[in-house]
């Protein structure tokens, strides 16, 4: 290769570099000036996240409280809430960035494939947060609060019966609030991921379909890996999953259906049972 052809070959490269480092400063400026809003507002974004479990106490007539076990709790707490509401508020920003990086090195069509999925992503992960928050924690807070009991005294004064209520810490309770939420918005990630495989021919329905057994057991260890280590959290985040893969089978089918009928207007199409 000639000294010209290497200049040639090094100029685009240098230009992509400028304009990955320009993306990754947009994409970091965001993030900064979205935590440090969301600093400012911690507490009532934390009083929300308390919600379900302030309910699941108020109708065992119990008073919501949590407790400061470490003196820098509070502000661990604080930190951590910023950077999770950080990246969800700069998430359209951060998608654009990528999206204007990778976009002008695809084709109109490939731009016309990529971008519904760059959509539907924030979406399913919103509605498995949503599905999290709202039907999965009330039930979850209120079968661990069952495991409560009051004290019971004796004719003696003696305590035949010890008091188990519930005193939780701040930081416990968050990261288990979060770790419910971050998972269920992850999981629905699954047709939207799987159904981008098949728009690109990396699966297929019948694919899918027959190795539906093995996704089951899949499924059920990732409910166990990414849930507390309880029965009725793993079965309702299974409950949720799977549904998503059998409605991930049937969009599959519907492109591959779209495909055959567009491939078969132009002649192109070839039966799998012909020789």
């Amino acid at each position: 290769m000639s000294a010209d052809q290497i200049d040639d070959t090094a100029a685009p490269l240098i230009e992509h570099l400028a304009e990955l480092r320009n993306r990754l400063i947009w994409s970091v400026a965001a993030f900064l000036v979205a935590m440090i809003a969301c600093f400012t507002v911690w507490n009532p974004i934390f009083n929300f996240l308390t919600q379900p479990i302030c309910h699941a106490l108020a109708e065992r007539g119990q008073d919501c409280g949590l407790v400061l076990i470490k003196l820098q709790e509070g502000f661990f707490v604080a930190i951590r809430i910023s950077v999770l509401g950080g990246f969800a508020l700069s998430f359209p920003v951060i998608g654009y960035q990528l999206w204007r990086f990778v976009a002008p090195g695809l084709y109109k069509s490939e731009k016309g494939a990529l971008l519904p999925f760059l959509i539907a992503s924030p979406v399913m992960f919103f509605l498995g947060a949503a599905f999290a928050y709202y039907v999965v924690l009330p039930i979850a807070f209120a079968f661990f609060l069952n495991f409560q009991q009051g004290g019971l005294t004796g004719a003696d004064g003696t305590n035949e019966l010890a008091a188990i209520g519930f005193q939780g810490s701040v930081e416990e309770y968050l990261a288990l609030t979060t770790k419910f939420i971050m998972a269920f918005g992850l999981c629905f990630q699954l047709p939207v991921l799987l159904t981008l495989l098949g728009k690109a021919g990396l699966v297929s329905s019948r694919g899918l379909g027959s190795v539906r057994k093995y996704a089951i057991v899949v499924i059920l260890l990732v409910a166990a890996l990414v849930t507390p280590p309880d029965m009725m959290s793993q079965l309702i985040l299974f409950g949720a999953i799977y549904p998503l893969y059998e409605i991930s089978i049937w969009l599959i089918r519907r492109i591959e259906k779209k495909r055959e009928a567009q491939l078969r207007a132009e002649g192109l199409w070839v039966d799998e049972d012909e020789d």
